[in-house]
């Protein structure tokens, strides 16, 4: 069984604890979990680099230096508490109808809809 190694999801609301970046909140555009180091994520507006692009007319590309997100390690983010909106760690809890959610560590809140 192949298991998220992360309790981060797309679209959650996150804040750069460390690097470059630190102290930038974003929201989560893709998860890139994995074995072997992997465990990455991309953040909005957070690890910008420059890429330098070939122009290819056949797929309409424009050549030229572009600025896209680039990746950066789930360990380096804490999630941000949609109801108290304070940087948290996530647990987890059974509610009475049988489904597991993630909460909030600092104010018991439900972070999933």
């Amino acid at each position: 069984m192949s298991r998220l190694a992360t309790p981060l999801r797309k679209n959650d609301n996150v804040l750069v604890i460390s690097g470059k970046d630190r102290g930038k909140r974003g929201r989560v555009l893709k998860v890139v979990p994995g074995t072997g180091g992997k465990n990455r994520l991309i953040v909005e507006g957070v690890n910008i680099i420059k890429r330098h692009t070939k122009p290819n007319p056949g797929k309409n590309v424009k050549g030229g230096i572009v600025e896209r997100e680039a990746s950066l390690h789930a360990s380096n983010v804490q999630l941000v508490c949609p109801e108290c909106g304070v940087q948290t760690r996530v647990g987890h809890k059974i509610l009475g109808d049988g489904r597991k959610v993630r909460i909030c560590r600092k104010c018991e809140g439900v972070v999933d809809k």
